[in-house]
């Protein structure tokens, strides 16, 4: 299983290595971001699953970065973290659709709690799907098989529901092929050239038959899970 990915985007370097050390520590996958025009790059870019946001940072502040990210990713949790404890800040912040406030000095505890909490009520992270139908066609994750309407049952390996999963999780958007190998392969796709996430979609696809739409091709871009697909978690 992958492990959930945290932004942390900080100027001052003591603090960002401190953080990055307690998420690391419980179990977390780090990015780092000394500015707020990188922040936004790596938020947008790469599969986050939250952002730890200070409110001043350099080449844009946390507020600019925050409306960037809401534009971009709109469930993605943003919890802000800055040495201004004053209300307006907070609640300002909150406004502006931040999930979480947190004011420095704290504790590795508070900050690992607050993390947990704000992932676990996140809309961003769906229940995970057991179903999918489309085109008559059911695919049961669950049971790793997919029922067509003749009557016939194929098996899926865990790697295929896999991807079945994922996309059913990202429903809206499509998903880069370097985000499948991150998130379903656990590979790092960083300078990796290859097919098989192509290759294994095609071989998903053949199993789905009638509903090999259900997988939608993003030219030049990846996969994306069909709009009219009935999604069942």
């Amino acid at each position: 299983m992958t492990q959930t990915l945290i932004l942390v985007v900080e100027d001052d370097a003591a603090i960002r290595r401190g953080m990055v050390d307690a998420l690391s520590a419980s179990g977390f996958e780090v990015r780092e971001a000394a500015e707020g025009r990188r922040g936004i790059a790596l938020a947008v870019e790469e599969p986050v699953d939250l952002v730890l946001l200070d409110v001043v940072v350099p080449g844009a502040d946390g507020f600019t970065v925050l409306r960037e990210i809401r534009r971009c990713r709109p469930t993605l949790p943003v919890i802000m973290v800055t040495a201004r404890g004053a209300e307006d800040d907070r609640v300002r912040g909150l406004r502006d659709g931040a999930d979480d406030y947190v004011v420095k000095p704290f504790s590795a505890m508070e900050l690992i709690a607050r993390v947990e909490a704000v992932l676990r009520r996140s809309p961003g992270r769906p229940m995970p799907a057991v179903a999918i139908r489309h085109g008559g066609v059911c695919v049961r994750l669950d049971r790793l098989e997919v029922e067509v309407p003749d009557g016939d049952v194929r098996r899926l390996t865990d790697l295929e529901a896999g991807i079945m999963r994922y996309l059913a999780s990202a429903r809206g958007r499509f998903v880069e092929r370097d985000e499948l190998l991150h998130r379903v392969w656990g590979l790092d796709p960083r300078g990796l050239a290859t097919r098989t996430v192509d290759m294994q979609v095609a071989r998903l696809r053949e199993k789905l038959g009638p509903a090999s739409g259900l997988v939608q091709t993003v030219r030049g871009h990846g996969y994306a899970l069909a709009d009219d697909a009935e999604i069942e978690a």
